[in-house]
């Protein structure tokens, strides 16, 4: 919930400074502990964030962690794609393209408008001072990244491509953020943060936007042009912002919908979403060399 560019800060849910003092900090948390506690007419979401918050940076050694991790004292993770460490020899699955790379671009690009002399646009204290839809193209490269470490280790049955061009569609940003072919099935995936928790309304996603209804009709796109057959639609979300690991929205338009943490998605994805058939043997490899002569990157 504090990793990302649209969320609050541990020290922001606290109400201190990142250099407040320690003996501040601890007075700081008694008293949002006292104003958000649901005994005297708080919220209790908040209240269990003020909680989580002061695990963050409670004590020096946690602190010190959190801080080197979200730029407050060097280095932000935030910064770039790290390949990461391996400790296993499996095979990985076949992957093509750069996820969260087209909006790392975009966010840089439109960083250097915005602040021509900013040093460092990965620096969450100059994060935090962009307008909202910059730190949203943040957030979604952040997300893709995520989303690709987990695929990666999905095995070599597996292919996916990453940053998936939608032919003919209407905004320059239309894209599929994942596509996964493997023999439980053809799914666009769809990175997703919205920096607090995930609510539905009518089998769609909660918000300004509809994208449910989106990624349905990017999916249709890719679909006809490469004449395949997607098995389901699956939205991504970090494990703190949903209730459940796992939110069957139903079929809409003839395409099961799940939501889903980061956490389970290689469960769902190695075991297929409910109600969809498998892929095997030669029609396998029909699809992906489909997809192969069909699929431009962003």
């Amino acid at each position: 919930m504090f990793d990302s560019p649209l969320s609050a800060s541990a020290y922001e849910v606290l109400g201190v400074a990142p250099d407040a003092s320690d003996d501040d900090l601890r007075r700081a948390f008694r008293l949002q502990l006292r104003r958000t506690h649901p005994d005297t007419g708080g919220d209790a979401a908040v209240f269990i964030r003020v909680q989580r918050a002061w695990e963050q940076v409670g004590t020096p050694e946690d602190r010190a962690a959190y801080d080197r991790g979200h730029g407050f004292a060097g280095e932000s993770e935030w910064s770039g794609w790290r390949e990461p460490v391996r400790t296993d020899t499996r095979p990985r699955a076949k992957f093509h393209g750069e996820a969260g790379g087209w909006l790392r671009r975009q966010y840089v690009a439109r960083v250097r408008d915005f602040a021509p002399d900013a040093v460092d646009p990965y620096d969450p204290a100059f994060v935090r001072t962009v307008p909202v839809e910059l730190r949203m193209l943040l957030a979604g490269a952040l997300a893709e990244e995520a989303t690709s470490r987990i695929l990666a280790d999905l095995g070599m049955g597996f292919t996916v491509w990453h940053d998936v061009a939608v032919p003919r569609y209407p905004e320059d940003d239309g894209k599929i953020d994942h596509v996964v072919l493997g023999p439980s099935g053809l799914f666009g995936v769809m990175s997703a943060d919205l920096g607090t928790d995930v609510r539905f309304r009518s089998g769609e996603i909660a918000g300004p936007d509809a994208p449910v209804a989106d990624l349905l009709s990017r999916i249709r796109l890719l679909s006809r042009a490469a004449r395949v057959r997607f098995s389901a639609a699956i939205f991504v979300f970090p494990d703190d912002d949903l209730a459940e690991a796992a939110v069957p929205l139903g079929s809409v338009r003839g395409m099961p919908v799940v939501v889903v943490r980061r956490s389970v998605l290689r469960t769902i994805l190695r075991s297929g979403v409910h109600g969809t058939r498998v892929i095997g043997g030669n029609e396998l490899f029909d699809v992906r060399t489909r997809l192969q002569q069909t699929v431009r990157l962003s």
